[in-house]
């Protein structure tokens, strides 16, 4: 079965939107007259993995914003790479924010901050350096055959 190949920068200008979002998130968490505001944040960042891992990075609202906007203005990409990967990277995202959920609604006073501070790092790896975390997961899994 063939896999769906994929445009490169895209996953990268979405983990750019994201880390900046989760950044403000961190910022609007730690201080109590904002942590609502944060909270809203944080709860669109979990919605948004969430539909990443459900339904691919090509159809997530930044990688149709990077489709319609972005893409026009740049060169053909070199190589295009399997989809797959980083619709995990997604599910660990979702996973992430999933405990901050846990966290926070469990008592822990910066469940949701921790959480996003974590997904920050993946995010902000992927947006400035092309490093995914949730890819190499999944690559690693996929070598130990955990996943085909």
């Amino acid at each position: 079965m063939a896999t769906q190949q994929i445009d490169p920068r895209g996953p990268r200008f979405g983990a750019a939107i994201t880390a900046t979002l989760l950044a403000v998130s961190v910022f609007l968490l730690l201080d109590n007259s904002t942590f609502s505001l944060g909270a809203g944040v944080f709860t669109f960042v979990t919605l948004s993995f969430a539909f990443g891992a459900a339904f691919g990075v090509s159809a997530h609202p930044y990688g149709l914003i990077f489709k319609k906007f972005v893409r026009p203005s740049l060169a053909a990409p070199k190589e295009l790479e399997d989809a797959t990967p980083p619709r995990f990277a997604q599910a660990v995202g979702l996973f992430v924010a999933l405990i901050g959920w846990v966290l926070q609604l469990s008592g822990v006073e910066f469940g949701f901050a921790i959480a996003a501070g974590a997904a920050f790092v993946a995010a902000f790896l992927n947006a400035a350096f092309n490093y995914c975390l949730g890819c190499q997961i999944f690559l690693g899994l996929k070598r130990l055959k955990v996943i085909r």
